[in-house]
């Protein structure tokens, strides 16, 4: 029994992650190329997710959700991203900002908002990213000033996954230049408020189906009782689940090329060419067993530091490592697996292509490859 396998045996609720992988298979794989093709938010994928109850993983159950682990959720969402990934990183930006209201609201704002999130019926997005500040959070520069019993926003966000169509909006902004990141506060801010400008999803190498896009505030006037984490909290609380979105990206690139890998296999196998299969011919043979070498080591890289965080210690150096490696090995490996397949690996009725231009996202998601070195040198080097 290897490591994965033994985390799993140990790991509660292995009846959800098969349920998650059954619904991922029947709900999305026949309609994954339609937001891609489309261009669009999948709001039929994030619906059928909310029947299905995923999305309250991070809610305990008093409020109506599961607070399920950080091993079930890293391989529910393997599961859902081995389809399609795009829908996959939807659920983790909705999850974590229903998780973090029921860890850090108030009871008001637990009342408030817990229950349409957790059903599904209120669509999350977390706004950090401007769009002259990317890794730099602390630099941030959407400006809040209180203003009697209320604060005035202005600024505009950037990235923001599932911006195009999400009702509630998690905002970092600076409520006071001087203090830098102490500074920074988080507000619940309603979608439909007066001075909330959606700007339109991006047109994107791919990802269509997270209904990315900018998101602008003008004079937009938050009632004091929205305000979720005050200033010299809200940079911290940012930073503060980081660790748990590399290993999930890492999980989802695990699934991505899993899935990648499993089609590549399949289609050498009943591919014939030189007098017999391709599957016959070393070099084909080869090529694939270094992809699954790299699939079983990001496999374990991920696992080891999501079972750290089950155990509640320090994973911020094994999250790096995880997301570095996984995130690479994903769009190399991928590649190797379409250049299998020949020209056929790049038709749409295959998840190659998909899955291939979700990959080259992912180095850029919860802190860029470079950041993740960063983490890891510090660590390398520190006295």
């Amino acid at each position: 029994m290897n490591f994965t396998e033994e985390t799993l045996s140990r790991a509660p609720g292995e009846q959800r992650i098969l349920e998650a992988k059954d619904w991922a298979i029947k709900e999305l794989a026949p309609t994954a190329e339609t937001w891609e093709r489309e261009r669009r938010f999948a709001r039929e994928a994030f619906d059928s997710a909310a029947s299905n109850g995923l999305t309250g993983l991070l809610v305990p159950e008093e409020y109506g959700g599961k607070q399920i682990d950080s091993i079930e959720l890293a391989k529910i969402l393997e599961h859902i991203a081995a389809v399609d990934f795009s829908v996959a990183f939807s659920l983790v930006c909705h999850n974590n900002l229903a998780g973090a209201i029921a860890r850090k609201g108030s009871t008001e704002l637990k009342s408030r908002f817990l229950p349409g999130l957790v059903n599904g019926k209120v669509l999350g997005a977390f706004l950090l990213t401007e769009p002259k500040v990317g890794s730099d959070a602390a630099a941030i520069e959407l400006q809040a000033h209180r203003d009697g019993g209320e604060w005035i926003l202005n600024g505009e966000k950037a990235w923001v996954t599932n911006g195009t169509e999400a009702n509630l909006l998690s905002v970092y902004a600076q409520t006071d230049p001087s203090e830098g990141h102490r500074g920074i506060a988080t507000f619940l801010v309603e979608a439909d408020s007066e001075g909330v400008q959606r700007l339109p999803g991006y047109e994107l190498f791919g990802g269509h189906g997270m209904g990315t896009n900018g998101i602008r505030f003008e004079n937009c006037r938050v009632p004091d009782a929205n305000l979720f984490l005050p200033p010299s909290r809200g940079f911290s609380a940012a930073m503060e689940g980081i660790d748990l979105a590399r290993v999930l990206v890492s999980a989802m690139s695990c699934g991505m090329l899993r899935s990648g890998l499993e089609t590549a296999v399949n289609y050498v196998l009943n591919r014939q060419a030189f007098g017999g299969r391709l599957a016959d011919l070393q070099g084909i043979r080869f090529m694939l067993g270094d992809v699954a070498t790299d699939l079983e080591a990001a496999t374990l890289l991920t696992y080891e530091a999501a079972n750290i965080i089950a155990a509640g210690g320090n994973a911020g150096v094994a999250a790096a490592h995880a997301k570095k490696f996984s995130t690479r090995a994903t769009e190399k490996g991928l590649a190797e697996c379409m250049q299998v397949m020949g020209a056929n690996g790049s038709l749409r009725e295959h998840s190659l292509s998909r899955h291939l231009a979700a990959s080259r996202l992912t180095h850029y998601l919860d802190g860029a490859t470079e950041i993740q070195n960063v983490v890891i040198t510090r660590d390398l080097f520190s006295e």
